[in-house]
């Protein structure tokens, strides 16, 4: 799968306005327009493969957690009592036995949600339990994968935002892989998560930025645009001998996968979804980040690697090094992130100028923009005005 991309002649090149990567107000109004309403990838299936596990996932002041009940099925609830709100469950991640209990008044829910009992029942008043078990939230599974939604959104289904990627997918088999806790990341960064996706969304800098990287790929990468809520990047692997051990061992030692077409088994394809999700396709294994937005200027980025279920010594050995590769092209845009997340607030700061290979970043900040046109003004809004000023020009718009 190749797309052409035709970028126009007279685009704006300037980017976001430096107030939109440190203001709380902005960043609660992305909260409740954004996060709240647009889809979120939880964890894997089988990351939950046992009756009674769970995954907690919590962004933009909401908490939820995916659960398997004891008839093997996958359901996503808030986690939150329903008797004072506490968490129901505390850990990332656990097993239950037969029932969840929260730790704060014993109160217990059975796997499939329902209130199954109450400590000291006789002191409250007669209760319905059917009305007081855990309220839901939306769920999709798409290719093994748990999305959740808070709120309803403008988004479609998981499966039609990510259906073009359909038959480049189908060969890996990613509903049966399995994770691993090798290449994990868990980092918290003092960025605005804007910043995060600044980095993410272009190859400029792949050359200077990332030397492994660029050995890996040479002149063979090039980015697709964000539309329709998606954007593919793909990586093709470079033939000369290079200097980075990983690299040279990498190539070396990764083993045909049969399973995949002749030119997947030398490219590490990506695949972006708004707002905050890439999945990255290797031929050793798939891998995801997302950056999950704790305050305007604060973002945990997680991520985690899956196998395949048929991995012998020598692929396990392939996404060992292609995991080196990756946390040291992890490590070094961290520190992207934050120098250009930091020049924001600067005096000498009067935005950016993109290149041509910068098109995505500006093709993602359109799809905030239409979200959140406030976000076009160079100035920002006086206090307190953030979202009356949005639904104006929203409305304007309309």
């Amino acid at each position: 799968m190749t797309t052409s991309i035709a970028i126009p002649e007279d685009w704006d090149r300037s980017g976001l306005p430096g107030w939109t990567y440190f203001s709380e107000e902005l960043f609660e109004l992305e909260c409740e327009t954004i996060f709240k309403t647009h889809w979120q990838f939880v964890c894997h299936v089988n990351e939950i493969a046992k009756n009674g596990a769970y995954v907690t996932y919590d962004i933009a002041g909401e908490r939820a957690l995916v659960i398997r009940g004891q008839d093997g099925k996958v359901r996503a609830f808030h986690n939150l009592c329903r008797h004072r709100g506490s968490r129901v469950v505390s850990e990332e991640r656990g097993q239950c036995n037969k029932a969840m209990i929260c730790p704060y008044h014993g109160w217990a829910y059975n796997l499939d949600g329902s209130l199954r009992g109450i400590a000291n029942k006789d002191t409250f008043p007669p209760m319905q339990a059917e009305k007081w078990g855990l309220k839901e939230v939306e769920m999709e599974i798409w290719n093994g994968l748990i999305f959740i939604r808070f709120l309803a959104g403008p988004q479609n289904s998981v499966a039609s935002i990510l259906a073009r990627f359909d038959a480049e997918i189908a060969p890996y088999d990613l509903e049966s892989m399995l994770p691993t806790d090798s290449n994990s990341m868990h980092d918290t960064l003092p960025v605005n998560w804007k910043s995060v996706r600044d980095v993410d969304n272009e190859g400029y800098h792949v050359r200077q930025a990332h030397p492994g990287l660029h050995e890996l790929y040479g002149n063979g990468y090039f980015d697709e645009p964000f539309v329709d809520g998606t954007s593919r990047s793909v990586g093709t692997f470079n033939e000369a001998h290079g200097n980075s051990w990983s690299v040279r061992k990498y190539r070396d030692l990764l083993p045909k996968n049969p399973d995949l077409p002749e030119a997947q088994n030398c490219q590490w394809i990506y695949f972006g979804m708004f707002p905050n999700l890439v999945l990255g396709l290797y031929p050793d294994s798939i891998i995801f980040y997302q950056d999950i937005p704790q305050s305007a200027t604060e973002t945990i980025q997680r991520g985690m690697c899956y196998r395949r279920s048929d991995e012998d010594r020598q692929m396990k050995v392939a996404r060992y090094l292609s995991g080196r590769i990756d946390r040291d092209t992890a490590d070094e845009d961290q520190m992207l992130m934050v120098w250009s997340c930091e020049a924001t607030k600067s005096s000498a700061y009067d935005g950016v100028l993109f290149s041509d290979l910068e098109y995505g970043v500006k093709t993602y900040h359109d799809h905030l923009r239409n979200l959140l046109p406030v976000m076009g003004r160079p100035e920002r809004p006086l206090q307190g005005q953030m979202a009356e000023d949005n639904h104006g020009l929203l409305k304007k718009g309309a």
